[in-house]
Protein backbone atom coordinates (compact mmCIF):
# COMPACT_ATOMS: atom_id res chain seq x y z
CA UNK A 1 0.00 0.00 0.00
CA UNK A 2 1.21 3.55 -0.55
CA UNK A 3 -1.13 5.53 1.67
CA UNK A 4 -0.46 8.71 -0.30
CA UNK A 5 -4.03 10.02 -0.68
CA UNK A 6 -6.18 11.59 2.01
CA UNK A 7 -9.83 12.70 1.87
CA UNK A 8 -10.48 16.16 0.48
CA UNK A 9 -10.72 18.67 3.33
CA UNK A 10 -10.82 22.41 2.81
CA UNK A 11 -9.62 22.02 -0.75
CA UNK A 12 -6.70 19.71 0.12
CA UNK A 13 -6.92 16.55 -1.96
CA UNK A 14 -3.51 14.98 -1.31
CA UNK A 15 -0.81 14.96 1.36
CA UNK A 16 0.57 18.53 1.50
CA UNK A 17 3.89 17.39 3.02
CA UNK A 18 5.80 14.57 1.33
CA UNK A 19 9.20 13.01 1.81
CA UNK A 20 11.37 13.57 -1.21
CA UNK A 21 14.77 12.41 -0.01
CA UNK A 22 16.56 11.34 3.15
CA UNK A 23 19.99 11.70 4.72
CA UNK A 24 21.20 8.47 6.36
CA UNK A 25 24.33 8.84 8.48
CA UNK A 26 25.87 5.97 10.46
CA UNK A 27 28.72 6.95 12.78
CA UNK A 28 31.07 5.26 15.24
CA UNK A 29 32.42 7.36 18.13
CA UNK A 30 35.89 6.49 19.31
CA UNK A 31 35.97 4.48 22.52
CA UNK A 32 36.25 6.72 25.54
CA UNK A 33 34.59 9.62 23.69
CA UNK A 34 31.08 8.22 23.31
CA UNK A 35 29.46 10.50 25.91
CA UNK A 36 31.13 13.62 24.50
CA UNK A 37 30.13 12.59 20.99
CA UNK A 38 26.52 11.97 21.95
CA UNK A 39 26.25 15.35 23.67
CA UNK A 40 27.93 17.23 20.82
CA UNK A 41 25.73 15.61 18.23
CA UNK A 42 22.36 16.03 19.92
CA UNK A 43 23.03 19.47 21.43
CA UNK A 44 24.78 21.05 18.45
CA UNK A 45 25.19 19.13 15.23
CA UNK A 46 21.71 17.59 15.01
CA UNK A 47 20.40 21.14 14.71
CA UNK A 48 23.29 23.18 13.27
CA UNK A 49 24.20 20.57 10.67
CA UNK A 50 20.70 19.61 9.55
CA UNK A 51 17.54 20.68 11.33
CA UNK A 52 17.91 24.46 10.92
CA UNK A 53 18.09 24.04 7.15
CA UNK A 54 15.14 24.91 4.96
CA UNK A 55 13.10 21.90 3.78
CA UNK A 56 14.66 19.55 6.38
CA UNK A 57 11.32 18.86 8.06
CA UNK A 58 12.08 15.89 10.37
CA UNK A 59 15.01 14.20 12.03
CA UNK A 60 15.71 11.52 14.63
CA UNK A 61 18.59 9.56 16.12
CA UNK A 62 18.94 5.85 16.85
CA UNK A 63 21.57 3.72 18.56
CA UNK A 64 22.77 0.13 18.25
CA UNK A 65 23.81 -1.41 21.56
CA UNK A 66 26.19 -4.38 21.70
CA UNK A 67 23.36 -6.96 21.95
CA UNK A 68 21.66 -5.44 18.91
CA UNK A 69 24.92 -5.46 16.96
CA UNK A 70 25.15 -9.19 17.63
CA UNK A 71 22.01 -9.62 15.49
CA UNK A 72 23.41 -7.80 12.48
CA UNK A 73 23.61 -9.51 9.15
CA UNK A 74 27.17 -8.68 7.93
CA UNK A 75 28.16 -7.39 4.52
CA UNK A 76 29.44 -10.01 2.11
CA UNK A 77 32.60 -9.93 0.07
CA UNK A 78 33.14 -11.74 -3.19
CA UNK A 79 32.07 -10.68 -6.63
CA UNK A 80 29.00 -8.67 -5.68
CA UNK A 81 28.74 -4.91 -5.06
CA UNK A 82 31.19 -3.42 -2.61
CA UNK A 83 30.30 -3.95 1.07
CA UNK A 84 28.23 -1.20 2.61
CA UNK A 85 30.19 -1.39 5.87
CA UNK A 86 33.79 -2.61 6.02
CA UNK A 87 33.36 -3.85 9.61
CA UNK A 88 29.81 -5.20 10.10
CA UNK A 89 29.99 -4.42 13.83
CA UNK A 90 30.93 -0.78 13.33
CA UNK A 91 28.36 1.99 13.45
CA UNK A 92 26.72 2.74 16.79
CA UNK A 93 24.71 5.88 16.06
CA UNK A 94 22.30 6.46 13.19
CA UNK A 95 20.89 9.84 12.20
CA UNK A 96 17.96 10.11 9.79
CA UNK A 97 16.63 13.32 8.22
CA UNK A 98 13.71 13.83 5.84
CA UNK A 99 13.79 16.47 3.11
CA UNK A 100 10.67 17.91 1.51
CA UNK A 101 9.83 16.60 -1.96
CA UNK A 102 10.93 18.91 -4.76
CA UNK A 103 13.67 20.63 -2.75
CA UNK A 104 16.53 18.13 -2.60
CA UNK A 105 19.00 20.17 -4.65
CA UNK A 106 18.43 23.35 -2.62
CA UNK A 107 18.73 21.51 0.69
CA UNK A 108 21.77 19.50 -0.43
CA UNK A 109 23.66 22.62 -1.50
CA UNK A 110 22.86 24.30 1.82
CA UNK A 111 23.80 21.19 3.84
CA UNK A 112 27.24 20.81 2.25
CA UNK A 113 28.00 24.52 2.60
CA UNK A 114 26.78 24.50 6.20
CA UNK A 115 28.88 21.52 7.30
CA UNK A 116 31.95 22.92 5.55
CA UNK A 117 31.37 26.18 7.44
CA UNK A 118 31.05 24.25 10.71
CA UNK A 119 34.36 22.53 9.96
CA UNK A 120 36.00 25.93 9.38
CA UNK A 121 34.53 27.25 12.63
CA UNK A 122 35.87 24.32 14.66
CA UNK A 123 32.39 23.05 15.49
CA UNK A 124 32.88 19.46 14.38
CA UNK A 125 33.90 16.42 16.45
CA UNK A 126 36.96 14.53 15.24
CA UNK A 127 36.77 11.62 17.71
CA UNK A 128 34.40 9.68 15.49
CA UNK A 129 34.35 7.87 12.16
CA UNK A 130 31.75 8.02 9.41
CA UNK A 131 30.77 4.42 8.67
CA UNK A 132 28.18 5.16 6.00
CA UNK A 133 26.68 8.50 5.08
CA UNK A 134 24.40 8.61 2.07
CA UNK A 135 21.51 10.36 0.40
CA UNK A 136 18.44 8.37 -0.58
CA UNK A 137 15.31 8.99 -2.61
CA UNK A 138 12.01 7.97 -1.01
CA UNK A 139 10.23 5.44 -3.24
CA UNK A 140 7.37 3.78 -1.33
CA UNK A 141 5.84 2.84 2.00
CA UNK A 142 3.95 -0.19 3.31
CA UNK A 143 1.99 -0.01 6.55
CA UNK A 144 0.92 -2.92 8.70
CA UNK A 145 -2.49 -1.26 9.05
CA UNK A 146 -4.33 1.04 6.64
CA UNK A 147 -4.62 3.75 9.30
CA UNK A 148 -1.00 3.40 10.43
CA UNK A 149 1.55 6.18 10.81
CA UNK A 150 2.18 7.96 7.47
CA UNK A 151 5.72 7.91 6.14
CA UNK A 152 6.22 11.63 6.76
CA UNK A 153 5.47 11.20 10.49
CA UNK A 154 7.61 8.14 11.19
CA UNK A 155 10.48 10.12 12.73
CA UNK A 156 8.25 12.43 14.80
CA UNK A 157 6.13 9.49 15.99
CA UNK A 158 9.10 8.39 18.10
CA UNK A 159 8.91 4.70 17.44
CA UNK A 160 10.94 2.78 20.07
CA UNK A 161 13.24 1.53 17.35
CA UNK A 162 13.78 0.52 13.77
CA UNK A 163 15.55 -2.03 11.63
CA UNK A 164 17.64 -0.82 8.71
CA UNK A 165 18.11 -3.26 5.81
CA UNK A 166 20.22 -2.76 2.68
CA UNK A 167 19.49 -5.09 -0.22
CA UNK A 168 21.82 -5.64 -3.16
CA UNK A 169 19.81 -6.76 -6.21
CA UNK A 170 20.89 -9.74 -8.28
CA UNK A 171 22.46 -8.94 -11.63
CA UNK A 172 19.93 -7.37 -13.96
CA UNK A 173 17.26 -6.93 -11.28
CA UNK A 174 16.04 -3.32 -10.92
CA UNK A 175 15.38 -1.89 -7.49
CA UNK A 176 11.74 -1.28 -8.41
CA UNK A 177 11.22 -5.02 -8.80
CA UNK A 178 12.50 -5.66 -5.27
CA UNK A 179 10.22 -2.92 -3.96
CA UNK A 180 7.22 -4.46 -5.70
CA UNK A 181 8.07 -7.91 -4.30
CA UNK A 182 8.39 -6.46 -0.79
CA UNK A 183 5.03 -4.67 -0.97
CA UNK A 184 3.07 -7.37 -2.76
CA UNK A 185 4.51 -10.61 -1.37
CA UNK A 186 7.00 -10.45 1.50
CA UNK A 187 5.66 -7.70 3.75
CA UNK A 188 1.96 -8.68 3.60
CA UNK A 189 3.03 -12.16 4.73
CA UNK A 190 5.29 -11.18 7.64
CA UNK A 191 4.01 -7.85 9.02
CA UNK A 192 0.60 -8.89 10.43
CA UNK A 193 1.09 -9.67 14.11
CA UNK A 194 4.70 -8.44 14.07
CA UNK A 195 6.15 -5.39 15.88
CA UNK A 196 6.89 -3.74 12.51
CA UNK A 197 4.35 -0.97 11.94
CA UNK A 198 5.69 0.62 8.78
CA UNK A 199 8.35 -0.03 6.14
CA UNK A 200 9.78 2.69 3.91
CA UNK A 201 11.74 1.97 0.73
CA UNK A 202 14.55 4.18 -0.63
CA UNK A 203 17.03 4.24 -3.54
CA UNK A 204 20.53 5.82 -3.47
CA UNK A 205 21.52 9.28 -4.68
CA UNK A 206 25.04 10.73 -5.18
CA UNK A 207 26.79 13.03 -2.74
CA UNK A 208 28.00 16.39 -3.97
CA UNK A 209 31.64 16.48 -5.06
CA UNK A 210 32.56 19.04 -2.39
CA UNK A 211 30.93 17.23 0.52
CA UNK A 212 33.25 17.10 3.57
CA UNK A 213 36.29 14.88 3.07
CA UNK A 214 35.67 12.81 6.21
CA UNK A 215 32.55 11.35 4.59
CA UNK A 216 33.69 8.16 2.81
CA UNK A 217 33.04 7.80 -0.89
CA UNK A 218 32.21 4.48 -2.46
CA UNK A 219 31.31 3.19 -5.85
CA UNK A 220 27.68 3.94 -6.62
CA UNK A 221 25.31 1.01 -6.30
CA UNK A 222 22.48 2.46 -8.33
CA UNK A 223 19.93 -0.30 -7.72
CA UNK A 224 20.64 -0.91 -4.03
CA UNK A 225 17.46 -0.80 -1.95
CA UNK A 226 17.28 0.59 1.58
CA UNK A 227 14.42 -0.50 3.83
CA UNK A 228 13.61 1.28 7.08
CA UNK A 229 11.36 -0.87 9.26
CA UNK A 230 9.82 1.12 12.12
CA UNK A 231 8.86 -1.00 15.13
CA UNK A 232 6.50 -0.32 18.01
CA UNK A 233 8.36 -2.67 20.37
CA UNK A 234 11.91 -3.88 20.98
CA UNK A 235 13.50 -4.09 17.49
CA UNK A 236 15.09 -7.41 18.44
CA UNK A 237 11.58 -8.85 18.69
CA UNK A 238 11.03 -8.20 15.00
CA UNK A 239 14.28 -9.76 13.87
CA UNK A 240 13.42 -13.44 13.45
CA UNK A 241 10.02 -12.84 11.90
CA UNK A 242 10.75 -10.00 9.51
CA UNK A 243 14.50 -9.84 8.86
CA UNK A 244 16.25 -13.15 9.55
CA UNK A 245 14.48 -14.93 6.69
CA UNK A 246 14.64 -12.04 4.24
CA UNK A 247 18.00 -13.01 2.75
CA UNK A 248 16.80 -16.52 1.95
CA UNK A 249 13.50 -15.24 0.59
CA UNK A 250 15.27 -12.80 -1.72
CA UNK A 251 17.65 -15.51 -2.93
CA UNK A 252 14.78 -17.94 -3.44
CA UNK A 253 12.98 -15.37 -5.60
CA UNK A 254 16.15 -14.69 -7.57
CA UNK A 255 16.07 -11.04 -6.56
CA UNK A 256 19.22 -10.40 -4.54
CA UNK A 257 20.69 -10.57 -1.06
CA UNK A 258 20.81 -8.65 2.19
CA UNK A 259 24.01 -6.60 2.13
CA UNK A 260 23.72 -5.34 5.71
CA UNK A 261 20.98 -5.17 8.31
CA UNK A 262 20.86 -3.84 11.86
CA UNK A 263 18.32 -3.14 14.59
CA UNK A 264 18.44 0.19 16.42
CA UNK A 265 16.81 1.74 19.48
CA UNK A 266 15.61 5.33 19.57
CA UNK A 267 17.94 7.56 21.56
CA UNK A 268 16.63 9.43 24.60
CA UNK A 269 17.40 13.11 23.91
CA UNK A 270 18.92 15.01 26.81
CA UNK A 271 20.41 11.89 28.40
CA UNK A 272 23.44 9.65 28.02
CA UNK A 273 21.25 6.55 27.87
CA UNK A 274 22.94 3.64 26.02
CA UNK A 275 26.39 5.28 25.83
CA UNK A 276 27.66 2.60 28.23
CA UNK A 277 26.17 -0.24 26.15
CA UNK A 278 27.73 0.30 22.72
CA UNK A 279 30.41 -2.40 22.80
CA UNK A 280 31.35 -5.67 24.40
CA UNK A 281 34.24 -5.46 26.81
CA UNK A 282 37.57 -6.11 25.17
CA UNK A 283 39.04 -9.54 25.92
Amino acid sequence: MTGRSIPATGGVTDDPIRIGTMLFTLVEPHRGHEVAYNRWYERDHFYAGCQIGAYNFAGARFVATAPLKDLRLPARGGDGPEPLVADPQSGSYLGLYYVLAGHHDEWNRWAVDQVNALHAAGRMFDRRDHVHTGLYRFEWEHRRAEDGVPAELTLDHRFPGLVSVFVDPAEGVPGERIGAWCREEHLPAVLPGSPVASVLGFSPLPLLADAPGDVPRGAAVDERVLLLCFVDDDPAAAWDRVVAGLDGALAGAGLGRVAWASPFLATVPGTDTYTDQLWRERA
